[in-house]
Formats: structure tokens, sequence, C-alpha cells
């Protein structure tokens, strides 16, 4: 197997990737949950204080003028104030160690996808309504493993990510959230489970048919229920800080590499799956396995494992035994 483990150099700047971003969600959150605005509006002659909600200038009344509203809107003001501060020296702290990352050589994801793994951190989507899937979710599984999948292709033209929740969304989440990072997304009509932004980069939804219910009808991109998406639920997913390309930081949270990487051989396998993708999915899928053999012991393959995988990976396991033993 090629696999080289991390420095000591490449693994203490991991390890402050991901604590430093920590720090980062945490400002960026606590900016988030303040009103985008509070002021003291002037109409027909008397004082009120508004929340503004929008850089348009929509808002709402919360009152007339009066000492308490003063102290509100000052208490307002400093936390901002705070939260800003926060944000700007956690995300140049942040940016600094990016850096050292692309220096030491991390594992690294495409720049594009980075703003939209963010930006569902920051909505609070990942893990309990999103996980990041395909090649995307390769660095993480590396970093998981302690060092680089050198046979396990990670390069990707588009993003993929499968909704996960267990209970009904309300309003459009996915929809938001792209439009939020990058307003030139538009709908594929031809492809409706994928949307594509100005710069051509394409964003694709999975979803299982148990899952599939919980999207609210309103949102888009509209995936097609595929049963191989429900593998990707079981077991215990990875939580990983990543390095993007452009030096920027991003968490994901992918499906349990051992479901992901029979998935992957089972995907090499058909012949409905595009004929150029296939060789890749079983290159990724068996460099993921015999790294989660040789340096994942929390991720077990012993018979509890075994006994868990329905008939379909069951074939894909014991093909993969049989020929690295």
């Amino acid at each position: 197997m090629l696999f080289t483990p991390f420095t000591d150099e490449q693994a203490r700047t991991l390890v402050n990737l991901e604590q430093h971003y920590s720090v980062w969600i945490d400002a960026a959150r606590a900016l988030d949950a303040l009103p985008y605005n509070l002021q003291r509006k002037e109409i027909s002659g008397r004082s009120y204080l508004y929340e503004i909600r929008d850089r348009r200038g929509n808002g709402r009344s919360l009152g007339p003028w009066s000492e308490a509203a003063a102290e509100q809107l000052a208490k307002y003001q400093a936390q901002k104030a705070d939260a800003k501060e926060r944000l700007e020296r956690s995300a140049a702290r942040l940016q600094e160690t990016g850096r050292l990352a692309r220096a030491v050589r991390a594992p690294m994801i495409a720049s594009a996808a980075g703003p939209i793994i963010r930006e569902a951190d920051r909505r609070r989507l990942l893990g309990s309504h999103l996980l990041i899937v395909g090649t995307t979710a390769i660095a993480a599984y590396a970093i998981e493993a302690g060092g680089i999948i050198h046979d396990a292709p990670a390069e990707t033209d588009d993003f993929d990510m499968a909704w996960s929740a267990t209970e009904p969304a309300e309003e459009k989440p996915i929809w938001d959230l792209l439009k939020a990072v990058d307003s030139t997304f538009t709908m594929n009509f031809e492809r409706t489970f994928q949307a594509r932004n100005a710069d051509a980069y394409e964003v694709e939804i999975l979803v299982a048919p148990s899952r599939a219910k919980t999207m609210s009808k309103l949102d888009q991109p509209r995936p097609v229920p595929l049963p191989e998406q429900e593998w990707l639920l079981l077991g215990r997913p990875v939580d990983r800080v990543v390095l993007c390309r452009d030096g920027s930081a991003a968490r994901i949270v992918a499906p349990d590499p051992r479901y992901f990487a029979l998935q992957k051989l089972w995907m090499g396998q058909q012949t409905k799956r595009n004929a150029l993708k296939r060789p890749k999915d079983l290159k990724q899928g068996r460099a993921l396995l015999n790294a989660v053999r040789a340096y994942m012991p929390h991720y077990p393959l012993d018979e509890t494992f075994i006994r868990t995988l329905p008939d379909e990976l069951a074939s894909r396991y014991r093909a993969w035994e049989k020929s690295s033993a």
C-alpha cells in the first residue's frame, strides 16, 4: 500500500489547524446570532429602535425610543464589536496556520468547495443535515488515518453532498446555502440533482430513500433517491478539518470510511456508472480500505462489522479481503 505517515511537523500543523478553525467557527456563529443591525430611526418626528434584517434595509420596529431602548442598542453595539474583533483575530490566525499547512503539504481539497462547506458549518448543517461525500471526503480520511493515501485519486471538478437529516426540514436550506455562497448558482434542469455557478463548478446533492422524505419540497437541487446511499448512513462519521488549495480551511463530516470504501468498490463494478469514473472508484475503495485496516484501528474490520454489511457490500468485502491477503 502506498501510504506515507505524517511527519511530526505535518501532524502538529493539522492539530493547530483544527484548533484554530474551531475558534473561528465559534466566532462566526456568535456574529451570525446577532441581528444584522440595530439603529435609532426617526419616523414622522418620533424615534424608534429598529432591527434591520438585511442590507436592503428591511426591518421592523422594536418599539418607541426610550432609556431601555438606548441600553439595548448600546449592548448590541458592544456585542457586535466584540464578535467582529474575535472573528477578525481568529480568521488571521487561521489563515496563518493554513499557509503553514500548505508549506508542509497537508492533504488538500479544491478551493471552490471550501466556501460551501464553511457556510454549511456556520449554518449548523454539517453532520445533522449534510454529509460530504465523493472524492472531497478523501482528504478527511487521510487525516483520520494519519498520513497521505497516495493511491486514492483525490482530484475532482465537482462537489457532492448527501442529505442526511432525520427530521423534516423547513424552507430551502440547501438552496439558501448555495445562493449565500455564490449568487450565480443556477439549477441544471437536465440533471435536477445538480447546481452550477458561473464558473461551471458543479454541486451535486444525493439522498437515500429513507431520508428523502425529510427534504423540503421547496428545496433544490432535487436528488433522485438512490438505495446505495443508505450504506453511507451506517457506522460512525469522520469529522476533520482539512486544508483547501487556497490556504483556507474547512470542516468535513464524511461517512464512516469502511462503508464509503465498500460503496466505492461496489460502484466501480456497476455498468450504469460512468465508465470513466469506475477505475477511480475502484482505486479509491481499495486504497481507503487498506488504510482503514492498517491505520484506523478505531474503525475495526472485525466480525461485528462484517455482520452489519448488506449482501452487496459483503461480497465486495470478501473480494477485497481475498485479493489483499
